[in-house]
C-alpha cells in the first residue's frame, strides 16, 4: 500500500479492532460494569469463559463444554489480551489474525441458532471483526502508527511479523 490515506485508514481499522479485544479483556478482568458487572470480574473470582460457554444451547453445546473450566478462562483471557495488544501495537498481526479469527469463528458457532435467527442468516459481526483482523495482517497495517516495520526487522518475514 503506497497511498498515505489507505495506510492510515488501515491503521485506524487495526487500532479499532485491537481496542475491541483489549477492552473485552479489561472489562472482563476488572468488571467495569459495561458487559461484566464488578461481582463477575475475573479478579473477583468470576469465570469469563465459563459463563458464556455454560449458556451455549446450540448444536455445538457438547463440544464447547471441554473449555468450561479455569483453563478455558485463562486461555480465553490470554487470547483477548494477546490479540488486543498485538493489534494495538501493530506487531504479531499474522498470529493475532489467525487466533482472533479462530476465536471469533468459535463464538459464531456457539451462538449459531441466534446468529441464524438474526437479521442476516449468514453473516454477523463476528465475520466483520475477523475480516478486520485478516486485512490488518495481510496489508501490514502495523507499519503505520505501529511498531510493525521495526518488529518485522527483528523477526524477519515470518509468522511472527
Amino acid at each position: 500500500m503506497t497511498s498515505v490515506g489507505v495506510r492510515r485508514t488501515l491503521a485506524v481499522g487495526r487500532i479499532i479492532i485491537g481496542w475491541v479485544f483489549l477492552w473485552a479483556f479489561i472489562d472482563k478482568t476488572f468488571g467495569l460494569g459495561y458487559m461484566t458487572p464488578s461481582e463477575r470480574a475475573w479478579i473477583n473470582g468470576g469465570t469469563p469463559a465459563q459463563g458464556f460457554i455454560k449458556g451455549i444451547e446450540g448444536p455445538f453445546h457438547d463440544i464447547f463444554q471441554i473449555f468450561a473450566n479455569p483453563f478455558g478462562d485463562v486461555l480465553f483471557m490470554v487470547g483477548l489480551l494477546g490479540i488486543g495488544v498485538a493489534m494495538m501495537l501493530g506487531a504479531g498481526l499474522r498470529i493475532a489474525a489467525v487466533t482472533g479469527t479462530l476465536l471469533l469463528f468459535f463464538m459464531y458457532l456457539a451462538e449459531l441458532p441466534m446468529a441464524l435467527g438474526g437479521t442476516n442468516p449468514v453473516v454477523d459481526s463476528h465475520w466483520i471483526e475477523a475480516m478486520l483482523l485478516i486485512i490488518s495482517a495481510v496489508t501490514l497495517a502495523g507499519d503505520t502508527w505501529g511498531i510493525g516495520r521495526w518488529w518485522g526487522g527483528k523477526v524477519g518475514n515470518s509468522w511472527l511479523r
